[in-house]
Protein backbone atom coordinates (compact mmCIF):
# COMPACT_ATOMS: atom_id res chain seq x y z
CA UNK A 1 0.00 0.00 0.00
CA UNK A 2 1.41 3.55 -0.63
CA UNK A 3 1.41 5.75 2.28
CA UNK A 4 -0.71 8.61 2.21
CA UNK A 5 1.10 11.84 2.64
CA UNK A 6 0.12 14.51 5.27
CA UNK A 7 -0.38 17.72 3.83
CA UNK A 8 1.13 20.20 6.58
CA UNK A 9 -0.72 23.03 7.17
CA UNK A 10 1.10 26.45 7.03
CA UNK A 11 0.29 29.07 9.27
CA UNK A 12 -0.55 32.26 8.19
CA UNK A 13 1.95 34.98 8.85
CA UNK A 14 1.67 37.53 10.59
CA UNK A 15 1.89 40.65 9.58
CA UNK A 16 4.50 42.60 11.28
CA UNK A 17 3.75 45.33 13.20
CA UNK A 18 5.49 48.50 13.96
CA UNK A 19 5.28 50.56 17.01
CA UNK A 20 6.21 54.10 16.69
CA UNK A 21 8.30 55.88 19.27
CA UNK A 22 6.89 58.42 20.99
CA UNK A 23 9.39 61.43 21.75
CA UNK A 24 7.88 63.66 24.83
CA UNK A 25 9.74 67.10 24.65
CA UNK A 26 9.74 68.99 27.65
CA UNK A 27 6.89 71.07 26.08
CA UNK A 28 4.86 67.83 25.47
CA UNK A 29 5.41 67.00 29.60
CA UNK A 30 4.80 70.40 30.86
CA UNK A 31 1.50 70.59 28.98
CA UNK A 32 0.29 67.05 30.02
CA UNK A 33 1.81 68.41 33.93
CA UNK A 34 -0.63 71.70 33.43
CA UNK A 35 -3.73 69.29 32.44
CA UNK A 36 -3.42 67.10 35.31
CA UNK A 37 -3.19 69.59 38.13
CA UNK A 38 -6.02 71.41 36.27
CA UNK A 39 -7.83 67.97 36.97
CA UNK A 40 -7.07 67.13 39.94
CA UNK A 41 -7.97 70.61 40.95
CA UNK A 42 -11.59 70.62 39.26
CA UNK A 43 -12.29 67.33 40.92
CA UNK A 44 -11.18 68.46 44.45
CA UNK A 45 -13.78 72.05 44.06
CA UNK A 46 -16.73 69.79 42.31
CA UNK A 47 -16.27 66.96 45.45
CA UNK A 48 -16.19 70.66 47.74
CA UNK A 49 -19.55 71.53 45.80
CA UNK A 50 -18.23 74.38 43.50
CA UNK A 51 -20.06 74.15 40.72
CA UNK A 52 -19.31 77.16 38.86
CA UNK A 53 -15.12 76.53 38.48
CA UNK A 54 -14.90 73.16 39.10
CA UNK A 55 -16.93 72.19 35.35
CA UNK A 56 -14.36 75.47 33.54
CA UNK A 57 -11.20 73.17 35.25
CA UNK A 58 -12.15 70.09 34.25
CA UNK A 59 -13.01 71.16 30.74
CA UNK A 60 -9.90 73.66 30.32
CA UNK A 61 -7.93 70.42 31.42
CA UNK A 62 -9.02 67.55 28.91
CA UNK A 63 -10.08 69.44 25.91
CA UNK A 64 -7.59 71.68 25.74
CA UNK A 65 -3.94 70.71 27.61
CA UNK A 66 -4.00 66.93 27.04
CA UNK A 67 -4.43 67.33 23.69
CA UNK A 68 -1.54 70.04 23.08
CA UNK A 69 0.33 68.10 24.92
CA UNK A 70 -0.02 64.97 22.78
CA UNK A 71 -0.23 67.06 19.33
CA UNK A 72 2.52 69.81 19.71
CA UNK A 73 6.29 68.77 18.68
Amino acid sequence: MAKKEKKRKEKPTKKETTLTSVNLSKKNILFFGIGLILVIIGFIMLAAGDIMLAPILLVVGYLVFFPLGILLK
